[in-house]
């Protein structure tokens, strides 16, 4: 009977060769990835997603952190986006007036939300509801792309930011305040 040891347990187990052996070493290998790298990658490319789609909806105002695109100034939406919700988007709901801001700004805000980690849940919630909106009434044949992008958002709804978060962060603070004694109670 063989122990696991830090030198051994990546090893495949004695008597499972072939394939299943394989495979048994491959889920402990995939298993060990910690949920924070995960997490960190799902909020980096989803958020990179909705905010390069929010930079389109702006003029005055540029930032790409892959491209190294950077124009500092008061953003305002840009003719183009305007045209965009009155052309080709047509949501039935709400004008285009008021829906191009709204989505410029949501574009913008919830992105930055999910790379910092904070409001986490509730910032995916939030590009979860745009993503079931431009399914439905926009690119309802886009469905293979949207529903990697639901994906990403359900798994950071259900299991958080990881710990390389805002939200961690502040989560361990407020754990550590109550837990201290109250020392103010005679």
């Amino acid at each position: 009977m063989s122990r696991a040891t830090p030198s051994n347990r990546d090893a495949v187990p004695a008597g499972a060769g072939g394939i299943a052996g394989l495979v048994t070493w491959a889920q402990r290998s995939m298993a060990r990835v910690p949920y924070a790298v995960v997490a960190l990658l799902a909020r980096f490319s989803i958020a990179a997603v909705f905010w390069n789609s929010g930079q389109t909806k702006v003029s005055g105002f540029a930032l790409n952190i892959v491209t190294g695109e950077f124009e500092l100034g008061w953003p305002r939406l840009s003719e183009s986006a305007l045209a965009l919700f009155q052309d080709e988007y047509k949501l039935p709901l709400i004008a285009p007036a008021v829906a191009a801001p709204m989505a410029a700004y949501a574009e913008h805000l919830f992105p930055l939300l999910l790379l910092l980690g904070l409001a986490t849940r509730f910032s995916a919630l939030a590009l979860l509801g745009m993503t079931v909106v431009i399914q439905i009434f926009v690119y309802p044949g886009a469905y293979a792309t949207h529903g990697t992008w639901a994906a990403l958002l359900l798994l950071l709804m259900r299991q958080g930011p990881g710990t390389v978060s805002l939200d961690h962060w502040l989560s361990s603070i407020n754990r550590r305040s109550s837990s201290k004694p109250d020392t103010t109670k005679v």
